[in-house]
């Protein structure tokens, strides 16, 4: 996908310094940052869940009791 974007002048002048220091081309520079970007956000959703059932108490112990009510 092709899609334009526009820069404030101190960015464009930084993305200039940053694609001639790495050799690659600004379509590249801007990929591989939009990918570190989405990746941060996709782990931090992660982090989120993960524990999400701490404040509730024992899991273990509130699954037992649910299929208890099974018998």
């Amino acid at each position: 996908m092709r899609t334009i974007i526009e820069l404030p002048e101190d960015q464009v002048h930084a993305l200039s310094e940053l694609c001639k220091a790495e050799k690659i081309s600004r379509a590249e520079a801007v990929r591989r940052a939009l990918g570190e970007m989405l990746a941060r956000k996709q782990a931090s959703g992660r982090e989120q869940a993960f524990g999400a059932w701490k404040k509730r108490g024992d899991s273990r112990k509130m699954v037992d009791d649910l299929r208890g009510e099974w018998d």
